[in-house]
């Protein structure tokens, strides 16, 4: 990839959603950020003020894109939404615990535990077919992007295998890369390769608001 020198790119998990505490399996689903989500996002703005963003993308999914604005708001930026950095498309287990899956479906979650990185989610996707959306959409914004600083605001999955690619680590060490609600990591090209700058890194904040 033809990339500038010092090209920086914060890779932003979005904050946590209605609905976290059942654990669920997301994927498409169009969930929005819970208020905790928003206060979590927030701290990750604050973190990134000083950042100089020259521009901030993010997946076109409401809890992405919310993260996205509110990252991109003290940089006077519109943030761009990007279908194809959506999380996994776990088909028809999406909206279930893994509870429900495993009632439904034992031999499926099984095979799931068993090769999280190559499985197939029923009517969704695998890793490989996230991959081949999502990897070329974060190399358009790099090559967008050259010598600047950006923010992606994207998903678990989604953030996981821009990490494996960029570092070129196997697909199968992606649950290695914790993503948890509101991480921010940062990858930097020196001209050479991506090196890992920073990876799950949480601001604190309260679990409830006060007053």
């Amino acid at each position: 990839m033809a990339v500038a020198t010092r090209t920086v790119v914060y890779l932003v998990r979005h904050g946590s959603v209605i609905g976290a505490e059942t654990r669920r399996f997301i994927g498409h689903l169009d969930v929005p950020l819970s208020p905790l989500g928003e206060r979590q996002i927030d701290a990750v703005a604050v973190r990134l003020r000083g950042a100089d963003l020259a521009a901030v993308y993010s997946s076109d999914l409401a809890r992405a894109r919310r993260s996205a604005e509110i990252v991109a708001a003290p940089h006077d930026l519109v943030a761009v939404p990007r279908p194809a950095l959506r999380e996994f498309d776990m088909g028809q287990w999406e909206g279930l615990t893994g509870q429900e899956i495993q009632a439904l479906d034992a031999a499926g979650y099984e095979a799931w535990m068993g090769d999280v990185a190559g499985y197939q989610f029923p009517g969704g996707e695998n890793l490989e077919q996230l991959a081949a959306r999502a990897w070329p959409a974060f190399e358009e914004i790099v090559s967008a992007h050259a010598g600047q600083t950006v923010a992606i605001v994207a998903h678990g999955g989604t953030n996981r295998v821009l990490l494996c690619r960029a570092l070129g680590l196997a697909p199968g060490r992606l649950l290695a890369l914790g993503q948890d609600y509101a991480a921010l990591s940062a990858l930097e090209w020196s001209g050479r390769a991506w090196t890992l700058a920073l990876l799950n890194h949480r601001e604190p904040v309260s679990p409830v608001s006060e007053g």
